[in-house]
């Protein structure tokens, strides 16, 4: 993990706020005088980066909206993969992230409802023999995986005959499958059909086998301190939802194969 390079001054654009932030939540989500936003840029849908190397995607669209609200600078702070965001939570390096929705990572932060729903797909060889997602988990198969990505973390509880193996990230996944000549490849559908795209003899399986609802995250809340900043979130994502932020954020990036998350609390 790298800091990112430059950091993004969010001030003098509070009157297209709907209300003014608590003096708490400010001080919950911007605790050093500025915002510090996790980006995951191992997940494509939310985040990726331009041309010029600058950092776009509905998750950075969103850390820059709430930095705005809250009147503060935001500086974005790279990752490669969510494993190292949610495994970062303790280390104080960040004060928001965005995460997929998971009960064991809700242990170590607060998550706010979901505002994208994206699907996980599974990719094989052309030949393979496997032709949809229920013959995936069968003895002799094995599933590769980014590390402590929401994939990794659903299907360790789920998969009970195959055997999972782990790449560093989700980015690696579909190299480190052909590699090793792998039965199955796990990972974002869109990323997926990308990889699938410009390799020749791979396919889809049809449908998902799961859906990731994604969060915007804050640090763990305590009885002293966090729980403005967390409350605001929540409410922050869900007008975001509301208003059809977060819809023309991915709509302005031709992003398929992710919608925006229904109204309310809708969790894993």
């Amino acid at each position: 993990m790298t800091r990112y390079f430059s950091i993004f001054l969010a001030l003098g654009l509070l009157n297209s706020c709907s209300t003014t932030p608590p003096s708490a939540a400010v001080s919950d989500l911007a605790p050093g005088g500025k915002m510090r936003a996790a980006i995951n840029f191992g997940n494509p849908v939310l985040a990726s980066k331009d041309a010029a190397g600058r950092p776009e995607g509905v998750s950075v669209d969103l850390a820059l909206e709430l930095g705005k609200r809250l009147g503060v600078p935001v500086e974005l702070i790279p990752f490669d993969a969510a494993g190292k965001v949610a495994a970062a939570a303790k280390s104080n390096v960040w004060d928001i992230a965005f995460v997929a929705i998971d009960p064991l990572r809700g242990a170590d932060m607060e998550q706010s409802p979901p505002y994208v729903v994206i699907e996980g797909a599974y990719l094989v060889r052309e030949h393979s023999k496997i032709k949809s997602n229920d013959e995936v988990d069968r003895p002799g198969n094995r599933i590769v995986v980014g590390r402590a990505s929401a994939y990794d973390l659903y299907l360790t509880r789920a998969i009970k005959q195959a055997q999972l193996v782990r790449t560093p990230t989700s980015a690696t996944v579909v190299e480190f499958f052909l590699k090793e000549n792998l039965e199955v490849a796990a990972g974002v559908k869109q990323q997926l059909e990308a990889d699938a795209s410009r390799t020749s003899g791979v396919r889809l399986l049809p449908g998902r086998f799961m859906v990731i609802n994604q969060a915007m995250a804050t640090q763990k809340a305590t009885a002293t301190k966090g729980v403005a900043g967390a409350r605001y979130v929540r409410e922050f994502i869900e007008e975001m939802k509301a208003s059809g932020f977060v819809a023309k954020a991915l709509e302005r990036r031709g992003i398929q194969g992710a919608a925006v998350a229904p109204r309310g609390d809708a969790r894993q």
